[in-house]
């Protein structure tokens, strides 16, 4: 009877130690669920977050050519008035796939209104330049940007 009942007594302590190593498996392996779920919640927030700042570093970039190339219409138009006073119209400047556009008004006597515009895939910049005298000099009364809403 001794034996029965020390045989009985390892069966269940190997059950019981079966049972534990079979628990510990299973934590082990949420918690290696859970820790991988976090590392790609994590690595896909970051991927979103830096997607997102080089969309927003290239409009930047794309907005500062579109300027320049609006500030470059601008003196274009001035080299005009400058080669005819009296130089009043239009005419636009090419950079590869980009442009910018200039307008030249007259405000009456020697003041004209420059309207330039530069554009760089959808972005658009314009500038307005007013000019006060052209001769002896030309004088610039004002050079801004225009922001269309």
């Amino acid at each position: 009877m001794n034996i029965i009942i020390k045989k009985l007594f390892m069966e269940a302590r190997l059950c019981g130690n079966n049972m534990n190593n079979s628990s510990t498996g299973y934590i082990a392996l949420m918690a290696v669920l859970i820790t991988g779920l976090i590392a790609v919640s994590i690595t896909t927030s970051l991927l979103l977050f830096g997607t997102s700042e080089t969309k927003t570093a290239i409009t930047r970039e794309e907005s500062e050519r579109a300027r320049a190339y609006a500030n470059a219409c601008a003196e274009e138009a001035l080299q005009q008035i400058r080669s005819s006073t009296g130089f009043t119209g239009s005419g636009s400047l090419t950079f590869g796939a980009d442009s910018c556009s200039y307008t030249v008004t007259s405000l009456g006597g020697e003041n004209r209104e420059i309207t330039a515009t530069g554009a760089v895939n959808t972005v658009v910049r314009k500038v307005k330049v007013v000019i006060s005298d052209i001769n002896p000099k030309i004088i610039v009364s004002s050079w801004q940007e225009v922001v269309d809403f």
